[in-house]
């Protein structure tokens, strides 16, 4: 079983909507590397980790499973499913395909209010990325271009995003944190929301494909 302790996962204990939230994090505990594939978890270990009885993080896993992101080990407890290079590279493939293009297109309809959240997502983002909190960067990552997309109004591309983000693996962050590099890759969030202020929507495509393009490379551990 792995060893639980040496994960940086968060408690819920006093929190609202547990389940939602031991998923989130699970979630971005597995996209940072922190959850290996082949390892096995058990629903009272992780439950103990987080300060909560085990039934939500139970049911946070099954969500996970539906998912594709682990995978029930009988009688032993979940794994996190493994994801090959091809795989990894199709995904990245995919979203440079979908998500510039739709970023664009959002631009001319987000709110003033929308871009102000967009505004302190991409200040977390870049406050998470400074402290080394992973988790909670790849949250807020996650957040923020979710909601970028959703201003373009096609949900349905916005769900598949969804998942392709989910099963993507991101193991190069904890170096790239440890070097202080990750910063510079977290304010291109920022510089993201200064194109949409300008409305300059092919600058913000050619940013979007460029940011999503780490991904395969120093975010993914596999630089040069």
């Amino acid at each position: 079983m792995a060893e639980l302790r040496q994960l940086a996962l968060p408690s819920f204990a006093r929190r609202m909507s547990v389940r939602e939230e031991v998923a989130d994090a699970l979630r971005g505990a597995i996209v940072s590397g922190e959850m290996k594939p082949g390892e096995l978890y058990s629903a009272p270990g992780l439950a103990e980790r987080f300060g909560i009885s085990a039934t939500p993080v139970r049911e946070a896993m099954l969500d996970l499973v539906k998912q594709g992101l682990v995978e029930v080990v009988r009688n032993k407890g979940f794994k996190v499913t493994d994801m090959s290079e091809t795989d990894l590279d199709q995904i990245t493939q995919i979203r440079e395909l979908l998500e510039p293009p739709i970023a664009a297109q959002a631009v001319a309809l987000i709110s003033e209010q929308e871009l102000t959240h967009l505004r302190n997502l991409a200040s977390a983002i870049v406050d998470a990325a400074a402290d080394g909190d992973l988790i909670s960067y790849i949250g807020a990552d996650r957040e923020f271009h979710v909601r970028l997309l959703t201003a373009s109004g096609n949900q349905r591309l916005v769900r598949i995003v969804e998942e392709l983000r989910a099963q993507t693996r991101l193991y190069g962050l904890s170096s790239l944190a440890t070097s202080g590099r990750l910063v510079a890759s977290a304010r291109e969030h920022l510089q993201m929301c200064d194109l949409i202020e300008a409305g300059e929507a092919q600058k913000l495509q050619e940013l979007m494909r460029t940011h999503i393009g780490h991904i395969r490379r120093e975010w993914a551990g596999r630089e040069g």
